[in-house]
């Protein structure tokens, strides 16, 4: 079994570290009627492996659903997780891969939709 070199490991691990480029972009402003319109987030996955992804609020973490390899999918964000602060981080567990890279705090509104794009690997 061949082992990769230093080299190798340290663009691994930097490719792990910035998996998910998150970007929020509003989709406008929500009717003043409805302050809780639907929000959600449009994971563009670049890599070979599929992604089940996944939100974290705070200690909770929820499934969003499953990204399939070299595909765009539009998952929506339950509104609960939205309220009040509204700070999240995306998390995009690998099938059939070790390492489950996180996002940075994104301020997320109601009505919003985050763009996750996961490079190739």
């Amino acid at each position: 079994m061949r082992h990769p070199s230093p080299y190798t490991r340290l663009a691994l691990a930097t490719v792990a570290l910035l998996l998910l480029a998150a970007d929020c972009r509003s989709t406008g402003s929500a009717p003043a009627t409805d302050q809780r319109a639907e929000t959600f987030v449009r994971v563009e996955n670049r890599s070979m492996l599929d992604m089940t992804v996944y939100v974290v609020r705070g200690a909770e973490r929820r499934r969003l659903g499953l990204v399939n390899a070299l595909s765009t999918q539009v998952l929506q964000i339950p509104r609960v997780l939205v309220d009040g602060a509204g700070v999240l981080r995306f998390l995009a567990d690998p099938i059939g891969g070790s390492r489950t890279p996180v996002s940075e705090e994104i301020v997320v509104r109601h009505g919003d939709v985050v763009t996750l794009m996961i490079p190739p690997q």
